[in-house]
């Protein structure tokens, strides 16, 4: 169920045509999705009762301006339980409350995803960063699901896993709901393994290191802190979390770091990372003290910067101009009401938006296997088979 605007209360959105191949637009090495038009479907919460239908939407929906709500009601494009009101009618609970609008969606790094593996039942995928892999937020047709529908006819699929959206790497899909309830059980008892791999600052040490700290999720901050026990035996807040650490190497100024989270918690191999003092080289959100945006270390501009590690290699392909698909001529209609356009991304968006240096490149079960190409910001000094060795 696709959730949306950030803050919305939105529980059920109108189903749209779905995503195709020519809805997506190729700029300067970003995908973007050609604005579409897009109802918003709610119903009015207990606390939203006795107000004002723009006097709701201005207080619950920030991304525009008050103007827009009364003149988007005088058009039409806010209705009550389908029907046209004036700007200062009063809402009740429980009414359905929709909104009609010129959708634009915030764009994405302009790389392939690129199918690994498709079987059966099931099919799994290199995730580029920057990519949400469903529909969450402002994203619908920006995200894996709707990509490999688009540009593969892929449809239905369930997702195993999880990526968030600045970290890279392999996904997994089941094609069935029969699938995906065995992928579910088996991860219920405890049967999957993962692996990643991460960039870090400094070196770090040798041999196998475990961090067992709790892990609690601040979600108004959108970050998570490690939290171990005070010396008094109280327990620390949050949730258990256990993650080992292999360093792969490391050329005296950031470390490449083999990773295996042993539970699945918000921002663990992050935070983790940062409890021991080794956070990941590009990741904003927990590095302390003087560093330049992520846009100055994303993963294009430090290509050329590499570690000669033992690792496989990626695809050559994959690291390949993404300008060739750039299509700058392209048009899309403009909306006179809508408070994006003439622009193809939305309002306050930061186009300089890089991913993590952090890479999903394995799962395996009880009876599979499947692997992933490792990321260009990993040195390619040579194949050494199916295991990483420091």
């Amino acid at each position: 169920m696709a959730a949306g605007p950030a803050g919305a209360g939105i529980v059920w959105q109108t189903p749209s045509n779905p995503p195709e191949r020519q809805d997506y637009i190729f700029r300067n090495g970003r995908r973007y999705v050609r604005p579409y038009y897009f109802e918003f479907i709610s119903h009015v919460k207990n606390r939203w009762a006795g107000k004002t239908i723009v006097d709701l939407f201005t207080d619950e929906f920030k991304g525009r301006p008050r103007e827009y709500y009364v003149h988007a009601v005088k058009c039409g494009r806010l209705k009550v339980d389908e029907q046209m009101v004036h700007s200062d009618y009063i809402v009740q609970s429980s009414q359905k409350i929709s909104h009609f609008v010129h959708r634009h969606e915030p764009p994405v790094l302009g790389g392939d995803i690129t199918i690994l593996q498709n079987e059966v039942d099931v099919v799994t995928v290199c995730k580029p960063a920057s990519v949400p892999v469903h529909p969450c937020g402002q994203y619908r047709k920006n995200t894996v699901v709707g990509i490999l529908q688009a540009e593969h006819g892929l449809a239905p699929l369930f997702p195993v896993h999880r990526l968030d959206r600045l970290v890279s790497g392999l996904l997994i899909f089941a094609k069935t709901a029969d699938r995906a309830e065995c992928f579910r059980q088996q991860i219920e008892a405890s049967l999957l393994h993962k692996e990643y791999v991460a960039k870090v600052v400094g070196v770090f040490p040798e041999g196998e290191q475990i961090v067992d700290a709790n892990v609690l999720f601040n979600a108004k901050e959108g970050r998570s802190t490690a939290e171990v026990c005070d010396g008094h035996g109280k327990a620390p807040p949050g949730k258990q979390a256990c993650t080992k650490f292999q360093r792969i190497c490391t050329d005296g100024t950031h470390s490449i770091v083999l990773c295996k989270p042993v539970t699945g918690r918000t921002h663990q191999i992050r935070v983790h990372l940062k409890h021991i003092g080794h956070p990941i080289a590009n990741d904003e959100v927990y590095l302390s003290g003087n560093f330049s945006p992520r846009s100055l270390k994303g993963t294009r501009i430090n290509r050329g910067t590499t570690l000669a590690c033992s690792v496989p290699s990626s695809d050559p392909e994959s690291s390949a101009d993404l300008g060739s698909k750039d299509t700058e001529a392209e048009e899309f209609s403009i909306d006179p009401m809508c408070t994006n356009c003439p622009n193809l991304a939305p309002v306050g968006y930061d186009a300089d938006e890089e991913g993590l240096w952090l890479h999903c490149v394995r799962y395996t079960g009880p009876d599979w296997s499947y692997e992933c190409p490792y990321p260009d910001w990993v040195a390619l000094a040579n194949v050494s088979g199916k295991k990483l060795k420091p």
